[in-house]
C-alpha cells in the first residue's frame, strides 16, 4: 500500500513527485522555525475521548493547515501530530520524519503550545507508512521505550499512537520491540493513552495484524484501543467498513477471550477522507454511517486521516487523483474534523464562532494590490492589502484575518501602503 499518510520530509523524492507534493518549506499558524523555546507549554486536561477521537495531523508536511483555526472552526480539541521516526542516516534518537531531531525541535514544539494555549492537546503517533521505525533501529524494547520517552517528556505527553505498518509490519523483533516499549512506557508514564494502529482487511486485518495481537497477549499488553484502518484493501465505502470492524471485534475476543462489548470498547477506526491511495472513495455520508456504528457498538476510537486532506481541492476532484493535501471530493473544509468532535461527544459549531471583516479597517487598501478577501483561498506568494498595510502569504490559509496571526503567522506584514 502507498499510502499517502507517511509523504513527508523523510520520504523518496519519488513518493512525493507521486503525491504532487514537495517537502513543506512552510510551517502553520503557531508554529516558529527556531526562536521558540524547545519545550512545549503545559497540557491541558482532556478526557480521554478527545484522544480517542484526535485526525492525524502532520505538522512540517503536506501543507501543514492551522491547527487553532481548525479548533475555531470545529471544535476540535486534539491532534494526533505524525510521524517520529528513526533517522534516516540511522541510530536509535527518535526524529520527525526521519530528518528532524526531536531532541532540538521548536517547531512541533510551537505547534503544541498554541494548541494547548487554546485549551487542546496532542497525541504523537510514531510509525505510519514507510521509513525506518524506531523499533527497527533499537536493539530491543528497553532501548525503543528509552527514545520514545524522550519524545513523552519532551512534549508532555498524556497520549501516543503505535502505527504498526510497512515494513515494520512484517518485521517480527521490530514489532516485538514496539509493543515492549509501548508496554515500559506504559508502566513508567502512569495514565497515559495508548492507541496501537494497524492496516485492515475485509477480515479484519491481516496475518501480521492477528500475530501482532498474540504479540501483545504474550506479554500481556493492553492499550487503550487496538484500531484498523479499512482502505487501501479493496474497500467501498461504508458498509465494507463496518464489516471490517464487526470481523476484526470478532478477532479481538477470540485473541483476548474478551466478550463482544469488551472488545469494542477496546476496538478503534482509523479511516481515510475522500479519495483513498487506491481510488476508494469515502465520502461524508460514509464518516456518519461508520460514527453511527461506532457510537452504538461503543467503539473505543474515532479518527482518520488526515487534516492535512480534509479541505477541498481545485477541481474538487482533483483531476481524479489523490492527494495529501485536499480529499479529491466536494466538502467544506473540516468537513471531516467534526464526525472526529461528535465522536468525543461533542456538537461542532455550525459556523466560525467569530466572523471577520469582510472589509478593513480606516486605512484603507494599497493601490493595485487586491484586498483581502474571507471567502478567498491564499497560497504561499500571494499579496493582498488589509488595514493600510500589504501582507504576504507564507502558506495556503483561507479566512484568517492578517495581523491576527501573530509573529509566526500565515501573513508577514510588508509595511504601510
Amino acid at each position: 500500500m502507498n499510502r499517502l499518510k507517511a509523504l513527508g520530509s523523510g520520504v523518496a523524492a519519488a513518493a512525493l513527485a507521486f503525491a504532487g507534493l514537495g517537502a513543506a518549506a512552510a510551517l502553520g499558524s503557531g508554529q516558529a522555525s527556531g526562536a521558540e523555546p524547545a519545550a512545549a507549554a503545559a497540557p491541558a486536561a482532556l478526557s480521554s475521548s478527545w484522544y480517542a477521537a484526535a485526525p492525524y495531523l502532520m505538522p512540517l508536511d503536506n501543507n501543514p493547515p492551522s491547527a487553532t483555526a481548525i479548533m475555531d472552526a470545529t471544535g476540535l480539541k486534539a491532534f494526533q501530530l505524525a510521524f517520529v521516526l528513526a533517522p534516516n542516516g540511522g541510530g536509535c534518537t527518535p526524529t520527525w520524519g526521519g530528518t528532524s531531531a526531536v531532541s532540538s525541535d521548536t517547531a512541533v514544539a510551537s505547534t503544541i503550545s498554541a494548541i494547548r494555549a487554546k485549551g487542546g492537546d496532542v497525541s504523537v503517533s510514531i510509525g505510519g507508512y514507510g521509513g525506518t521505525k524506531l523499533g527497527q533501529a533499537c536493539s530491543d524494547a528497553a532501548s525503543t521505550a528509552a527514545a520514545y520517552q524522550q519524545v513523552v517528556t519532551k512534549y508532555q505527553l498524556k497520549a501516543i499512537d503505535f502505527d504498526l505498518e510497512e515494513p515494520e509490519y512484517e518485521n517480527t523483533a521490530a514489532v516485538a520491540n514496539e509493543l515492549g516499549a509501548a508496554k515500559i512506557l506504559q508502566q513508567n508514564n502512569p495514565g497515559i493513552y495508548i492507541s496501537v494502529t494497524t492496516p485492515g482487511t475485509a477480515a479484519g486485518t491481516g496475518w501480521f495484524g492477528t500475530q501482532m495481537l498474540q504479540e501483545a497477549k504474550s506479554i500481556g499488553f493492553t492499550p487503550n484501543n487496538f484500531s484498523i484502518m479499512p482502505f487501501d484493501g479493496g474497500f467501498s465505502g461504508a458498509a465494507s467498513q463496518t464489516a471490517a470492524l464487526t470481523a476484526f471485534n470478532g478477532i479481538l475476543q477470540s485473541t483476548f477471550g474478551w466478550s463482544a462489548a469488551t472488545a469494542y470498547a477496546h476496538e478503534g477506526f482509523s479511516g481515510m477522507n475522500g479519495r483513498s491511495d487506491s481510488g476508494e472513495y469515502f465520502y461524508q455520508s460514509d464518516f456518519q454511517t461508520v460514527l453511527n456504528y461506532a457510537t452504538s457498538h461503543g467503539m473505543g476510537r474515532f479518527t482518520f486521516w488526515s487534516l492535512n486532506r480534509d479541505r477541498q481541492c481545485s477541481p474538487p476532484d482533483n483531476n481524479g487523483t489523490t492527494s495529501g493535501t485536499c480529499s479529491s471530493v466536494p466538502q467544506a473544509d473540516w468537513d471531516f474534523a467534526k464526525y472526529a468532535v461528535q465522536f468525543a461527544g461533542v456538537t461542532p459549531p455550525t459556523s466560525p464562532p467569530t466572523s471577520p471583516p469582510t472589509s478593513p479597517p480606516t486605512g484603507g487598501s494599497c493601490a493595485g494590490v487586491p484586498a483581502w478577501s474571507a471567502s478567498a483561498v491564499y497560497v504561499g506568494g500571494n499579496e493582498v492589502s488589509y488595514g493600510g498595510h500589504k501582507w504576504l502569504a507564507q502558506w495556503w490559509t483561507t479566512n484568517e484575518v492578517p495581523g491576527t496571526t501573530g509573529q509566526w503567522g500565515v501573513w508577514k506584514d510588508e509595511g504601510a501602503c
